[in-house]
């Protein structure tokens, strides 16, 4: 029992004892399993902290980068736009100087037409003043008749009727004269009036309005090597362009067009000074008033001496002599002006040498003819500075400066029919003045208008009955006609020849003279086997 009772005892403690086994086993695997389960907590903490670290930089790196990234976007947007700016201010620029340029224009016509107005009413009130002379002279005329009349009639005995009847046919036939002669010059007035006015509207429409032929004439274009320079052209509020206006006295052109600027003068010498300026100005580089100003007087001086050495190189080439120096100076000035593409200087060379054969041939004084030949259009190198026609203009100015043979003043100022030829050198003239002209390539025609003048010559030759071919040849100076032998005789041929130049005659315009050839020939063929 005892034995049973005490291993039932060892058998109590034992389990006891397992248990505080079991508990510190549990405690301390607890404990264990604590401790390391707050490590890992800490670890798992370490590692957020880390990741939240590296998340924090990598964020702040991609701030940093789009930061980077929208202050470029905006520097290059600012940088556009002051680049959008600038060239509005710059075109608002060029628009305000095109703007007073046209305005400055405009004034210039309009003190052109106040003082056109002014001489207008001066030549009224003149003419007013005329007219009251005219009627006060008429009204004591009258009167005076009035009085003779009536001591003619005391003094032959007649009534009062009847020397009232011969008073007033006197009277009626007197103011008819009267009548007439004021009526031809009132209408004489009008012609001039009407004349003077037309060439003042051609003028301003020709300077309104530049078309192709115009243009080719009266703008000359300068290049410049950038935009920069055409800045540097036009000056701060435009004062550079201004002053080179205003001493050359062109109008220059600045538009959109790139790496021109165009100068614009119905007076060829301005024009090539304002153009020459320019391109030394863009080759020096340096642009403002007091630069303008000195290479103006230098280009003036390089021009006008140019001109008299062309004038002076003329003369010596046609051999003329006793010339005077204004005279020589205005035919150098010719070296500067085109006449349909024809120079006028070397036009008026070929004038002095044709007259001079012409006149030769004739037995007249051939250098009479070449004098009149080389001055001829010596009015083209002033007609853009005073009023009326080149003949008239040149015949002045050459009487003015000593030219006394009224040979050579009568070529000059009727070589156009302008006024009655007293000489037969002007004939010469003015058939040499049309052979310069008229000979083919002297003068531009366009390729069109010269195609259809060769087509509307063979087409004219075709309407013609019998005619089998044509041929326009010589450059449309001749006509070549080939009729049928069998049907035209020899008589026809000629009628058919003169029937042509009369519709030529009609029907076209052509310089110089187009001759017609019409061909009748008979070939016989023979063949020997």
């Amino acid at each position: 029992m005892t034995d049973q009772t005490g291993l039932v005892e060892l058998t109590f403690v034992e389990t006891l004892i397992i248990a505080a086994a079991l508990l510190v086993g549990l405690v301390g695997g607890g404990l264990v399993i604590g401790l390391l389960t707050g490590r890992s907590l800490r670890r798992a903490k370490e590692l957020a902290n880390e990741m939240i670290r590296s998340a924090e930089v990598v964020a702040s790196d991609k701030a940093k980068d789009i930061q980077l990234t929208a202050e470029r976007d905006a520097a290059s947007r600012r940088t556009e736009v002051d680049r959008e700016v600038k060239a509005a201010l710059q075109s608002v620029q060029e628009s305000q100087v095109r703007s007073q340029k046209v305005q400055e224009t405009l004034e210039r016509k309009f003190e052109q037409i106040e003082q056109r107005e002014e001489r207008t009413r001066q030549r009224e009130d003149e003419a007013r003043g005329k007219v009251v002379e005219l009627e006060a002279e008429r009204t004591a005329v009258a009167r005076e008749r009035e009085q003779a009349s009536r001591r003619l009639s005391e003094i032959a005995g007649l009534s009062r009727d009847e020397a009232r009847e011969i008073f007033l046919e006197d009277v009626r036939a007197n103011s008819a004269h009267e009548a007439a002669t004021v009526e031809q010059k009132i209408i004489a007035e009008a012609e001039a009036r009407a004349t003077e006015r037309s060439r003042e509207i051609t003028l301003m429409a020709i300077q309104r309005y530049a078309a192709d032929v115009v243009s080719e004439s009266t703008i000359k274009t300068v290049k410049i090597p950038s935009e920069d320079m055409k800045g540097r052209i036009i000056g701060r509020e435009g004062r550079n362009i201004k002053a080179i206006e205003k001493l050359t006295g062109v109008d220059i052109l600045v538009d959109d067009t790139p790496g021109i600027i165009s100068v614009s003068c119905f007076d060829r010498v301005r024009q090539a000074i304002a153009a020459e300026t320019l391109q030394r100005l863009v080759a020096d580089g340096r642009v403002h008033p007091t630069r303008v100003e000195e290479v103006v007087e230098q280009v003036r001086r390089d021009i006008t001496q140019r001109v008299v050495q062309a004038g002076t190189e003329a003369a010596l080439e046609a051999d003329i002599r006793n010339l005077n120096p204004k005279i020589i100076e205005a035919m150098g000035k010719l070296s500067f002006r085109t006449s349909f593409g024809q120079n006028v200087l070397k036009h008026s060379l070929e004038v002095a040498f044709l007259s001079q054969l012409i006149a030769d041939q004739l037995g007249l004084d051939g250098a009479i003819a070449r004098r009149a030949g080389f001055l001829h259009d010596i009015g083209k190198a002033m007609d853009h500075e005073s009023e009326g026609g080149h003949p008239a203009i040149g015949m002045e100015f050459a009487a003015r400066h000593g030219e006394k043979n009224q040979a050579v003043l009568n070529a000059i100022g009727g070589h156009h029919s302008d006024i009655p030829s007293s000489t037969p050198y002007t004939p010469i003239v003015m058939a040499a003045d049309a052979l310069s002209g008229a000979r083919p390539g002297a003068r531009r025609e366009s390729m069109e208008l010269y195609i259809k003048r060769l087509e509307q010559l063979e087409a004219i030759a075709y309407e013609q009955p019998n005619v089998t071919e044509a041929f326009a040849v010589q450059a449309g100076r001749e006509v070549r006609v080939i009729v049928n032998a069998g049907k035209v005789d020899d008589a026809t041929t000629h009628m058919i020849a003169s029937a042509i130049a009369r519709r030529v005659e009609q029907e076209m315009t052509f310089p110089g003279e187009i001759k017609v050839s019409v061909l009748r020939e008979v070939r016989a063929e023979a063949t020997a086997r």
